[in-house]
C-alpha cells in the first residue's frame, strides 16, 4: 500500500532526526490502520543484540514487529534495499526476546515501512523467520 508522504524526511538533520521523523511518520499512518502502539525502539540488552523501530497489534491480537526504512532518493534500490539478510536476523533476534515474556505467544509478523520522498509504503508480513 502506497500512500503519498506527508512530510519528507529532513535533508540537512541528522540521521537521527531523520529516523525518528520517519518513525514517527510510520507510527501515524499504522494507528490511522488501527494499530496499538505496544512498544517503540525496543533494545535486547548487551552488545551485538537487535534492535525493533515499532511494536505494533493489530485488532485481531498480532503483534507486529516493523522496522522502519528511509532514504532521501532511491539510488541504491532506495530504502527498501537496505534491509538485508543480516538486518532481518537481527530483527528477528529482538523479536524472539521480546516474546519470552509474553504467554501466552501471539501470533506476529515481520512489516516493514518505507519512508522515501514520494511517499509511504507499508509492506505486511515483508520478512519471516524462518
Amino acid at each position: 500500500m502506497e500512500i503519498p508522504s506527508s512530510k519528507p524526511p529532513p535533508k540537512n538533520g541528522s540521521t537521527k532526526q531523520s529516523g525518528d521523523a520517519a518513525e514517527d511518520e510510520a507510527l501515524r499512518h499504522l494507528k490511522r490502520h488501527g494499530l496499538r502502539l505496544l512498544q517503540r525502539n525496543y533494545r535486547t540488552p548487551g552488545r551485538g543484540g537487535g534492535e525493533i523501530d515499532l511494536i505494533m497489534q493489530t485488532p485481531d491480537g498480532t503483534t507486529v514487529f516493523v522496522e522502519v526504512r528511509s532514504r532521501a532518493s532511491a539510488a541504491h534500490g532506495g530504502a527498501g534495499a537496505s534491509i538485508s539478510f543480516f538486518k532481518q536476523r537481527r530483527i528477528v533476534f529482538a523479536a524472539r526476546h521480546y516474546l519470552l515474556s509474553q504467554r501466552p505467544l501471539p501470533p506476529c509478523r515481520f512489516d516493514v515501512v518505507l519512508v522515501e520522498p514520494h511517499g509511504l509504503q507499508w509492506l505486511q508480513a515483508a520478512f519471516d523467520a524462518g
